[in-house]
């Protein structure tokens, strides 16, 4: 694939994993799919994407795990526009969260370039990719993982 050819945009909903999630979670700004090693979100159409609404994932991921000692990977669909308050990154691994590793699936130039912004704050690896399969993939088998700081 050339670098600068995107595919179009594939939900979950209309992928082969639909009927492989455990649990969907339905908020007001988004749908979460949450799989045995990573949850897949896929934010809302010009929603801006902060603190108290990650709160609300979070916390429905862990009730559905049944604890907070969770590693699972997180796998950000892009299939529309939105934004991110990257400085809430920092925010999470204050909270003490955890996650193994972060993929975005960035399906135009834009949304590429708005991952590099978002790299500077976290601490976990974050990685782009430009299809769903190869996110999830990397998401499962990656050895990048293991870099991940305990905190």
């Amino acid at each position: 694939m050339v670098m600068n050819e995107f595919i179009a945009p594939v939900s979950v909903e209309n992928s082969k994993y639909r009927e492989h999630y455990l649990k969907k979670l339905e908020f007001e700004f988004g749908n979460f799919y949450i799989f045995e090693k990573y949850v897949i979100g896929e934010i809302f159409e010009g929603v801006h994407f902060n603190w108290a609404l990650a709160e609300k994932v979070i916390h429905g991921v862990y009730d559905f795990f049944g604890s907070t000692e969770i590693k699972v990977a997180y796998i950000s669909n892009r299939i529309h526009s939105y934004s991110v308050q990257p400085k809430d990154w920092m925010q999470f691994f204050k909270e003490r969260h955890h996650l193994r590793c972060i993929a975005v699936v960035a399906y135009s130039k834009m949304g590429w370039m708005s991952v590099v912004l978002e790299k500077i704050f976290s601490n976990a690896p974050i990685k782009k990719f430009k299809d769903l399969d190869s996110a999830i993939d990397w998401a499962i088998h990656s050895k990048e993982q293991k870099k991940f700081p305990k905190n």
